[in-house]
């Protein structure tokens, strides 16, 4: 008999809750993808930027190898080194500024982390539930829990889950005076993506994160980012913000995806500075307040530090200035009808589409898709994996360590692709 087809155990044992390409992969190695023809893709996505140094890089296998010899899982009601060192090193060369961390298993958990600090915080400044309210973006993404879909300003994830979680307000993306205005009696943090990236690819304003500053001075308010998606490295420094003013210092911080470069991980780090109560706020959340089952195992934590100290080493955020600049200047060169414009930072970039241009072929009005999958599924025919970001955007999350081959690579793909769909 032969081997039942994967797609067919997915359609009878797997929830249908992923919309699936018809490929199978079976084998990483670097920026390169094979599926089970053998068939390579230059990987652009890399599981939405997890995969931060591609596909089974040594170090990975290394930590893998030799902590999983050792010790894989141990309770977080013990003493565990791994984690100790894990965050240490976030703490000191990422922040490079006292503060505490706590680990999870994703970057929902990561935010819904973040969620509670808050109220934590708010219940502690008043009486229980007076201080409550978060104030995210329209466009954000910040996971699909209860409180991850109640805090993201896209109403798509919220649909068929109602009641929502309450106590979030959106206000639109960079808008300074919808910021303030936002702003009450019960406001207790503000939660920003300073790149978003499932809302579009549009990084924060100097304005707009200043005005985050001052009213969380001004109102007392914590001031949180969510770096889960943008965050160490990829858009060129360790911390997102920096790239758009200094001198701004965050209270509380979450990241996940390319934190250990493909094993599940997610954190929040949280600042030393502020207190809450009589304690500082890196101490709020004491024991019994919250938890992980597997958050920050020895092994996770192993393979999380080889990650973040091989990003460290070669500095790759400066590999992703140089590539983003450059596959900036190509594709401004092409001048092709299809792209809107090329916007984002580092190796989290945005194209934007010409959908009216677009609609001039056939085969998409035919195919009644929106734009960014519709050129995602002719990319990937052309064996060049990315990403969709909204209706109108495609989006490159290459691993941080890629080639200038592996770019030249991906822009060929990108402009014969994008040529075959001018008609």
């Amino acid at each position: 008999m032969s081997e039942v087809a994967t797609s067919d155990l997915m359609r009878q044992y797997v929830v249908p809750n992923y919309g699936r390409f018809p490929v199978e992969f079976v084998r990483g190695e670097g920026s390169w993808l094979f599926d089970e023809e053998n068939k390579r893709y230059m990987d652009f996505a890399t599981g939405i930027a997890v995969c931060s140094l591609g596909h089974c890089h040594p170090v990975i296998q290394e930590a893998l190898r030799d902590q999983g010899q050792k010790l894989i899982h141990c309770s977080n009601l013990y003493q565990i080194r791994e984690q100790a060192l894990l965050a240490q090193h976030l703490v000191e060369k990422v922040m490079g500024k006292g503060g505490k961390v706590f680990f999870c298993n994703s970057g929902a958990e990561a935010n819904d982390s973040l969620i509670k600090l808050a109220r934590k915080y708010g219940n502690d400044l008043s009486d229980p539930g007076g201080r409550y309210e978060i104030i995210t973006c329209e466009g954000s993404f910040h996971g699909r829990t209860l409180g991850g879909i109640a805090a993201t300003g896209q109403d798509k994830v919220k649909a068929g889950f109602e009641p929502q979680l309450e106590g979030f307000k959106h206000v639109p993306y960079n808008d300074v005076e919808a910021l303030e205005n936002a702003v009450g009696n019960k406001t207790v943090a503000i939660l920003i993506e300073v790149l978003q990236g499932e809302g579009g690819i549009h990084i924060a304003s100097e304005d707009f994160l200043k005005t985050a500053l001052r009213l969380r001075d001004e109102h007392d308010l914590l001031l949180m980012f969510d770096e889960v998606q943008c965050g160490l490295g990829r858009t060129g420094s360790k911390r997102t913000w920096d790239d758009v003013v200094s001198g701004i210092e965050p209270d509380a911080v979450s990241w996940a995806k390319g934190l250990a470069g493909g094993f599940p991980m997610g954190a929040i780090w949280v600042n030393a500075d502020r207190t809450t109560g009589s304690v500082p706020l890196c101490d709020a959340l004491g024991p019994g307040s919250h938890g992980s089952t597997f958050g920050g195992t020895p092994l996770g934590s192993a393979v999380a530090l080889a990650v973040l100290q091989e990003i460290e080493k070669e500095k790759l955020w400066e590999n992703a200035t140089r590539m983003g600049v450059y596959i900036q200047d190509q594709v401004n060169d092409w001048n092709n009808p299809l792209i809107h414009e090329i916007r984002g930072q580092g190796l989290m970039l945005g194209f934007v589409l010409n959908v009216s241009k677009l609609e001039e072929n056939k085969a998409f009005v035919d195919s009644g898709e929106m734009a960014s999958l519709f050129v995602v599924k002719r990319l990937m025919e052309a064996s060049l994996l990315t990403v969709p970001a909204g209706a109108d955007v495609v989006r490159w999350l290459p691993a941080l360590n890629v080639s200038r081959e592996g770019v030249d690579f991906a822009l060929a793909r990108m402009r014969h692709g994008l040529d075959s769909l001018c008609v």
